[in-house]
């Protein structure tokens, strides 16, 4: 039986790749979603091929952005997961604007998300869940400011959950990690990006990953989170191949 009945998800980032997914995953179990993107025609698509998805076209960065989502739905769940492609070169061959890309993008969306859910707030019991990466983990020397720009919003869900524990809201935020997804836009990048800089061919390239992960599993990470009462045992989690992996604290 679907797990998600009588739930309202809001995708940010949703007409591609991981939010994709996403909408297509929580919608599958029976919730009502909102998918969010900038992107006009993708949207439509999308709505045009899940039936029942509302959507909504708007700049995720833009500070009245969740104000606008929020009176659209307001979600038992959100999903943040909008963010910029990165350069797909060593820090000091970018400018600071390519450099900054991430920060002003990923960073800017997630701060502005998690601020409105502990602002308005959200009901008690909602769920905010993170979309970072595993270079927030890891590093990424061949794209500019992204990982660092990835593991501030690591800081943000942490800081978010111990304000709404300060507060008494309720409010349950955790963060993803996926470790690099060949089948998405993302991914397609950076796997030609650290081909050339490593001097290997791409096939080699993925096949140095093992078991790629990829949007489905990051999906399939968020239900198997939300559909949960439990508290999650970690705050964070790498997503792979493999499933979910809890990051110590």
């Amino acid at each position: 039986m679907p797990c998600l009945i009588g739930k309202n998800v809001a995708v940010i980032g949703a007409s591609r790749g991981v939010g994709r997914r996403i909408v297509e995953a929580t919608a599958e179990e029976g919730a009502r979603v909102l998918a969010v993107s900038r992107q006009d025609e993708p949207l439509r698509q999308l709505a045009q091929e899940i039936s029942g998805v509302e959507t909504l076209a708007l700049d995720a960065a833009a500070e009245e952005a969740p104000a606008a989502v929020f009176e659209r739905l307001l979600p038992d769940i959100l999903v943040i997961g909008a963010g910029a492609l990165p350069p797909a070169s060593p820090f000091h061959l970018l400018t600071w604007r390519e450099f900054a890309v991430n920060w002003e993008a990923d960073v800017k969306i997630a701060f502005c998300f998690c601020k409105a859910a502990l602002a308005r707030p959200l009901p008690a019991g909602s769920r905010i869940v993170l979309i970072s990466s595993g270079a927030a983990l890891a590093g990424s020397p061949n794209s500019g400011g992204y990982a660092g720009a990835k593991r501030t919003q690591l800081f943000l869900a942490d800081y978010s959950q111990k304000e709404s524990d300060r507060q008494g809201l309720g409010l349950r935020f955790t963060a993803l990690a996926p470790r690099m997804m060949p089948d998405t836009e993302l991914g397609r990048s950076a796997v030609a990006g650290y081909s050339r800089y490593l001097g290997m061919s791409e096939s080699d390239f993925i096949r140095s990953m093992g078991v790629p992960t990829s949007a489905a599993d990051v999906a399939e990470a968020v239900v198997s989170l939300v559909r949960s009462a439990d508290e999650p045992s970690s705050k964070v989690f790498v997503v792979s191949g493999a499933g979910l992996e809890p990051v110590a604290a």
